[in-house]
């Protein structure tokens, strides 16, 4: 990642307008995302003290004709993956940042994975679900941005407004604050918990809120959502054994309960999208955040491969209008033979219906992460 110093570009600010570039601390810790804005000489002269960064290859696009906006779209979907891949690595700075960097840490990488998402939602439904056996990286930061992802996605099919939709994410996103290196480490642990574990699981969401207030983050209704994430009505929750949760509290518990289940551990194999949804169905059959949750990935989510009525295998692209029809783009034709170039089915249609979801590696074609990526955001 080539870098270079705000102050060299500082002539390219414009108060109070949305920035061209991301901006980023001397450590590569992501502070401003694009779009956000320098509002005043203040703040501008804080991040020169600090020796605030910017990526070069922001400042091409910025410099293409038409302005940055002209090919940010098309930019975003040619390099999603590996857009999301600088995302997670952003995240995952951002959630071991001090104290005195963290808000400003997790303001920016929220900022640069709200605009992914924006960018193609069905994309990041199918990082959460199409997650290998043998998944690379930080279980607990993997964790923690699925959960966060998947919280958006619910508040976004509720219609929440853009801040309340901002919220869920941060709050899922920070949950599990004050225990993510021990996730990590009991994502491949087999054997039974240690007393010490256990008492450090019961006591993170007070250690997660203890480290977000340090950090100066004063939002209450986030404060208190993490706070109670593992609280249940029936007051056999922790940390205080609640009766009376808050709502972005049951929704950060259930989208921590569905995406755990997507991802595989020492001990279980990963559930499907289907199978997860079942669960936490039997579990909150009349909670309408739960629904939110089951209805905004579908049955057969973006990413999924199944197979057709027609003896087509292709890949989930998007959701229908019902969770089990979604449109699938189909990657061999009806004697199992891959085709040139896919061809999008409606599987709402009879003779397009999905009979069978398939394990990822079942597909006829090697499906690389950016042949996956183009296949979602071409349609």
């Amino acid at each position: 990642m080539r870098v270079c110093s705000l102050s060299s570009v500082k002539n390219r600010i414009v108060l109070g307008q949305p920035l061209n570039f991301s901006v980023r601390d001397s450590d590569r810790t992501l502070l401003l995302a694009r779009g956000q804005v320098i509002a005043d000489e203040a703040q501008l002269d804080a991040l020169l003290r600090r020796g605030a960064l910017v990526e070069v290859h922001e400042l091409t696009e910025a410099m293409r004709p038409g302005g940055p906006r002209a090919g940010h779209v098309a930019m975003r979907r040619e390099r999603l993956t590996a857009e999301w891949d600088r995302g997670l690595q952003d995240v995952r700075n951002a959630l071991s940042a001090t104290p005195d960097r963290l808000a400003d840490a997790l303001s920016g990488t929220t900022e640069l994975m709200l605009s992914l998402i924006d960018c193609s939602p069905e994309m990041a439904l199918a990082q959460v679900v199409r997650q290998p056996e043998t998944a690379s990286g930080h279980y607990g930061v993997n964790h923690s941005l699925h959960a966060a992802t998947a919280c958006h996605a619910a508040a976004r099919y509720l219609g929440w407004g853009p801040d309340d939709q901002r919220r869920a994410f941060q709050a899922a996103l920070t949950m599990n604050l004050g225990m993510l290196d021990l996730q990590a480490r009991l994502s491949s642990q087999v054997s039974p918990l240690t007393s010490m574990q256990r008492e450090a699981i019961q006591a993170h969401p007070i250690r997660s809120v203890e480290m977000l207030e340090a950090a100066g983050i004063d939002d209450r209704d986030w404060l208190d959502a993490v706070l109670q994430h593992h609280e249940v009505p029936d007051g056999s929750g922790y940390p205080h054994g609640l009766n009376d949760v808050g709502e972005l509290a049951e929704m950060l518990r259930y989208a921590d309960i569905y995406t755990a289940r997507l991802s595989s551990r020492a001990n279980r194999p990963a559930m499907s999208a289907a199978q997860a949804g079942r669960e936490l169905h039997q579990m909150a059959a009349q909670s309408p955040l739960a629904a939110a949750l089951i209805k905004a990935f579908g049955i057969f989510p973006p990413g999924s491969v199944v197979r057709l009525a027609s003896g087509e295998v292709g890949l989930v692209v998007r959701n229908g209008d019902k969770a089990h029809r979604p449109m699938v783009s189909a990657l061999t034709n009806a004697n199992g033979e891959p085709r040139h170039t896919p061809v999008l089915r409606d599987s709402s249609r009879d003779d397009h219906a999905v009979v069978a979801l398939l394990p990822a590696h079942a597909s006829p074609i090697r499906l690389s992460d950016e042949r996956i990526a183009a296949l979602i955001a071409g349609t």
